[in-house]
Parts: structure tokens; C-alpha cells; sequence
């Protein structure tokens, strides 16, 4: 039987992939992924990302106000970096106006840190794949659970060989028109990318890493939040932009870990910390508990009736 890669190769065709990613177009996980997507000479590769960090934004876009694109060069790729975030990037970067078509896959990572459970909502590397997502274009998101004083530059390159036979299959469903449009992927790669055990379908779990906040001296004070679960100190390979200036009068607070919740079962982040490469498919809709559901359909009949009643 062919593989998914040698019917992508074969074809001629070089389908067109758009990456995004929210630690902005400098970050290392970026670069790697750039490079290994240029260098398996399958495809034609886009980069739309943030000029600056813009982690933990969420699905914030930039609304009343423009944005700029500015050429970087980036080996093999077509690439722009945009003073707006993550959903920002990919709308514009879908939208025709900044490249001549609309990509056949968006690929936003590769994040420094891991994005399971509810921490997807806080993720701007999984809003990037979210807002494709919205447009009907295929997307994925993909993020590496950097662990300071295990992890280094050279495992995001790991990541992203590791994630290439996931993506080139994508494409051949895509190509073969069996890839389902319901949907949209969150991959997190281990730690130990070396030796991972594999891929495994997850769910999105209910895990989170619970925040407080403390006051601090300055802005400068504090650890640097590298994503939505985890904070390291001092192991960013990047530069950071300078900390903003506050006035004397003003208070300061950082956010900073009191503890991590997590829950049995196959789960995103169980998976992820027993070593597997976590696929997990989302949608877009939030629905509550089935429970909520029946305790509410009786409850709000009784608010009209109270209400009613109060009325009389």
C-alpha cells in the first residue's frame, strides 16, 4: 500500500502550509518546525506569526485598530511578521490579501510548553489553529512540553520530525477529500521527545495549573510564564522585549503557580506526562455537562413561574 508521504511526494503537487504560532516569528519552536517543513522538499511553506510574545492571548483579535506585515527572511519560506496576535496572524494570513491563496493546511507552534486541558482556552497557539478553524480551512496546533533544565533548543527540531508523518497525512486527507472539516487538532509532544512511545488519541481533559498573584517591585520582577502549564525561570533562548515602565503610584502584581489539578483517565495531559504524543481533536462549541443540562431545564421554568408570580 502507498504511504500518506509517498503519495504527497509522488503526486507533484506541493501543497501549501501556513505557519502561525504565539511566541512569536523569532521563537526557536517556530524556526525548527519551518525548517523541517522546508527541508522534506514536499512543500510550499508560509509564515504569518507575531513580530513580539503573545502567549497566553487567547482568541484576542485586533478589532478597530490596523496591523502591519514586515517581510523576514526565513530560508525556503515566504514569511511576515504582523504586529497583531495569533487569530490575527492566521485571518490575515488566510484571507488572500497578504499571500495570493489560501493555504491548504495552518500549522500554528511549535509552543514552548505544553497546551492540555483547560488551558487550551488561555492558549494563543491553539487560537491560531482555532481561527482557521472558524474559516474552513484545516488547521493544527502543535506544543512541547519544555521542562526547564531537561529541555533545549535541538528538541523543538525533535518535535517537529516527530509531528511531519501526523501533518503529510493531513495533507493526503485533505488532498483525498476524506479529512473531516468538524474538527481541528491539538498536538503536545513530551519531554522526553527522544523517546516517546507514540501517538495516542486523546480528549481534552480538565486539567489546570491554579494561579495567584503576588505584588512585586517592578515589572522586571518575577518569573517569565513560558506557557499556559508551566512557569520556568531564565531558560528562554530568545530575547524578550523590555519590561514595561510603571508609575511610582501604582501597585504590581505577577501572576505566579500555587498548584495543578489534574484528573485520572485518557487524557490529554495524563497521556502527555506518561509519554505519548497526544492527539487530540476539538471543536469549537462549549457545551456544558450533561448534568447542567437537566438541572437547568427545570430550573428556569421555576424563575418564569417566580416571576410571574412576583408580578401579580
Amino acid at each position: 500500500m502507498e504511504s500518506n508521504i509517498d503519495s504527497i511526494t509522488c503526486s507533484g503537487d506541493r501543497p501549501t502550509v501556513m505557519v502561525t504560532n504565539d511566541d512569536g516569528i523569532d521563537a526557536p519552536g517556530l524556526r525548527a518546525l519551518v525548517r523541517v517543513l522546508v527541508s522534506s522538499n514536499r512543500l510550499k511553506v508560509l509564515v504569518c506569526a507575531p513580530d513580539s510574545e503573545k502567549s497566553a492571548v487567547s482568541h484576542c483579535i485586533t478589532w478597530g485598530n490596523s496591523v502591519s506585515a514586515k517581510p523576514v527572511e526565513i530560508s525556503g519560506a515566504t514569511a511576515f511578521a504582523v504586529s497583531g496576535t495569533p487569530a490575527d496572524c492566521t485571518s490575515l494570513g488566510i484571507s488572500k490579501v497578504l499571500f495570493p491563496s489560501v493555504p491548504d493546511l495552518v500549522i500554528s507552534g511549535i509552543n514552548m510548553g505544553s497546551n492540555c486541558g483547560y488551558h487550551i482556552v488561555y492558549s494563543g497557539t491553539v487560537a491560531g489553529a482555532r481561527e482557521a478553524f472558524f474559516n474552513g480551512v484545516p488547521s493544527v496546533s502543535l506544543s512541547y512540553d519544555w521542562t526547564g533544565g531537561r529541555s533545549n533548543v535541538d528538541d523543538f527540531t525533535l518535535a517537529a520530525e516527530a509531528c511531519l508523518p501526523i501533518i503529510i497525512a493531513i495533507l493526503s486527507g485533505i488532498k483525498r477529500k476524506t479529512y473531516p472539516q468538524n474538527c481541528f487538532l491539538n498536538i503536545d509532544v513530551p519531554t522526553d521527545v527522544r523517546d516517546h512511545k507514540g501517538y495516542r488519541l486523546t480528549r481534552q481533559g480538565k486539567s489546570i495549573v491554579k494561579m495567584g498573584w503576588r505584588q512585586v517591585g517592578s515589572d522586571a520582577q518575577g518569573a517569565k510564564m513560558l506557557s499556559t502549564m508551566t512557569m520556568e525561570s531564565n531558560s528562554s533562548s530568545y530575547n524578550e522585549p523590555d519590561a514595561l515602565s510603571t508609575p511610582n503610584n501604582h501597585l504590581v502584581f505577577k501572576r505566579e503557580v500555587t498548584g495543578l489539578q489534574v484528573e485520572d483517565g485518557d487524557t490529554d495531559y495524563c497521556s502527555l506526562q506518561d509519554g505519548y504524543i497526544t492527539v487530540t481533536p476539538l471543536g469549537a462549541l462549549s457545551h456544558a455537562e450533561v448534568d447542567s443540562q437537566a438541572y437547568f431545564k427545570e430550573w428556569l421554568p421555576g424563575v418564569v413561574e417566580r416571576l410571574s408570580s412576583a408580578a401579580l
